[in-house]
């Protein structure tokens, strides 16, 4: 079989059965196991999968650029929007994390003067000021094109010298063996350091991230307070079982609830 023949097969299982095990696909294709490696190297360097340990997984929709995943299960972000701001503590300073679900937050931010909102993200600092009385604080750095959010060397300089009571945090994957990851690693390296900053970190788990796997990691599910998933989407039962799962990873964990 053609290499182009094995790479087609090969993203034929990750639409199929979403997930590609280097050691199975051998067999099946009657290759060796170097072989799908180097085919799924290829197919990643492409941006077509995921790598991970003894395979590959597909590429998360929740890691499309900004622009394109706010119209990526809106009503979903809605609600589980809802039940974040439900944590937050009156007086408190919080970290909003850029993306789609976060913006939603700030424009349902408590209307007090007496919350502090650190974020990383200009669109979310404006939705924030314009739909709350919040003091804002924009963490300045490197404007990434893909996610717009700031990042880098300044950012973290910046973040050094923050602290927060709670941290919003927005990724591309969820995963009980993977944990959570983000899909460019200088966004990665931001959010660990926001984390490390915040008293308590809360994720927030719309449906597309819930069991995918991005390229970079960013923290173990033991390192998180709380998951944020939506209410309606854990009455489906695949959401469910996988919300289990993420439970019994990290049995801290929770569903949209301090614990």
């Amino acid at each position: 079989m053609l290499s182009v023949q094995r790479k087609e097969r090969l993203l034929e299982m990750l639409a199929t059965e979403g997930r590609v095990v280097a050691k199975e696909a051998a067999v099946e294709l009657a290759v060796s196991e170097d072989s799908i490696r180097r085919d799924l190297r290829e197919l990643a360097d492409a941006g077509l999968c995921i790598r991970v340990y003894g395979g590959a997984v597909p590429v998360p929709e929740a890691d499309a650029p900004e622009h394109a995943r706010r119209s990526i299960a809106t009503d979903s972000k809605q609600r589980i929007a809802r039940a974040a701001v439900s944590l937050i503590s009156a007086g408190s300073t919080i970290v909003l994390d850029a993306g789609t679900t976060t913006l939603a937050m700030a424009k349902m931010l408590p209307h007090g003067a007496d919350l502090t909102v650190i974020t990383p993200s200009p669109a979310v600092a404006l939705a924030a000021l314009e739909h709350s009385r919040a003091r804002v604080l924009l963490v300045g750095g490197e404007l990434s094109r893909h996610s717009a959010v700031t990042g880098g060397a300044l950012a973290l300089e910046a973040i050094s010298h923050l602290g927060a009571d709670a941290f919003f945090l927005g990724v591309t994957g969820i995963d009980p063996v993977h944990g959570l990851t983000t899909g460019e690693l200088d966004d990665a390296v931001t959010k660990r350091a926001l984390a490390a900053r915040s008293t308590d970190t809360y994720v927030l788990a719309s449906a597309e991230k819930v069991g995918a796997v991005s390229r970079f990691p960013v923290l173990d599910l033991a390192a998180v307070a709380g998951v944020v998933f939506d209410p309606d989407d854990e009455s489906d039962v695949a959401v469910s079982a996988w919300a289990d799962a993420l439970r019994a990873a990290a049995p801290e964990v929770g569903a949209g609830s301090p614990t």
